[in-house]
C-alpha cells in the first residue's frame, strides 16, 4: 500500500547516526527481490543484508568524504535516501532510493527534476550506475540519460547538460531548494556510532 505524499513537504536533510536503521530498512527495500531468489532464512537474509549496508555505507563514507548524504523526507518522515557527489563538471547520483510504500509517487521525479536542473545551469555532466535488471534503467532512458558503458553490475549512464529539459519545480523549502540546502553540507555524517 502506497502512502500519500504531499510534495509540497518535501525535503532533504542531512543523515546522522539516528537515521542509521530507516537507511538500513532502505537499502534492504532495494534488496528484496534479489533476496527472494536466495535459499536464506529470515534470520540470514537480515543479518547479510545488514553487513552489505554497512560495508555500502563504510565506504561511501570513506571514498566520498565531499558527498551529500541526505534523506528524503516528507516533513519528519523518511521517505529514502538521496547520495550526490558533485564536481565542477559533473553531478554523481550515487543513490536515489524509497521505501516501498513511497514508491510511485513521483517523488524521485520531484527531486530528479531539480538535479536536472542544477546541472544544466552548472554546464555539468549528471550521471548515475544503475544495476542491470533495475527497473529504473527506463526511468532514466526518459529523462535523455544515456547508457555508456557496462561497469561490473552497474550500466554508467549520462546526460549531458546542453539537453532541453522542463522546469524544476518552483517548490522551495524556506528560501532555498531542498537541494540547494543539501548541497551546503559537508560530512553529515562523521560518527555513526550513536
Amino acid at each position: 500500500m502506497n502512502l500519500a505524499v504531499n510534495h509540497q513537504l518535501l525535503g532533504l536533510r542531512p543523515i546522522n547516526s539516528d537515521d542509521m536503521p530507516v537507511l538500513q530498512q532502505i537499502y534492504a527495500a532495494s534488496r528484496a527481490a534479489e533476496m527472494d531468489l536466495v535459499p536464506f532464512s529470515e534470520p540470514q537474509k537480515a543479518e547479510f543484508l545488514r553487513m552489505q549496508f554497512m560495508a555500502q555505507h563504510t565506504h561511501y563514507q570513506t571514498y566520498y568524504p565531499r558527498a551529500d548524504f541526505c534523506c528524503i523526507v516528507q516533513e519528519e518522515t523518511v521517505l529514502g535516501r538521496l547520495y550526490i557527489d558533485r564536481h565542477p563538471n559533473e553531478i554523481r547520483i550515487m543513490d536515489i532510493c524509497l521505501l516501498p510504500e513511497y514508491c510511485y509517487q513521483r517523488i524521485g521525479s520531484y527531486f530528479m527534476k531539480q538535479l536536472l536542473g542544477e546541472a544544466s545551469r552548472a554546464r555539468a555532466r549528471l550521471t548515475a550506475h544503475v544495476e542491470f535488471g533495475n527497473p529504473a534503467r527506463a526511468w532514466y532512458a526518459r529523462l535523455g540519460f544515456q547508457e555508456i558503458e557496462e561497469r561490473g553490475a552497474y550500466i554508467f549512464v549520462a546526460r549531458e547538460p546542453d539537453l532541453p529539459i522542463s522546469q524544476p519545480p518552483s517548490n522551495t523549502i524556506g528560501a532555498q531548494s531542498p537541494l540547494t540546502v543539501a548541497s551546503q553540507t559537508n560530512h553529515p555524517m562523521e560518527n555513526t556510532d550513536g
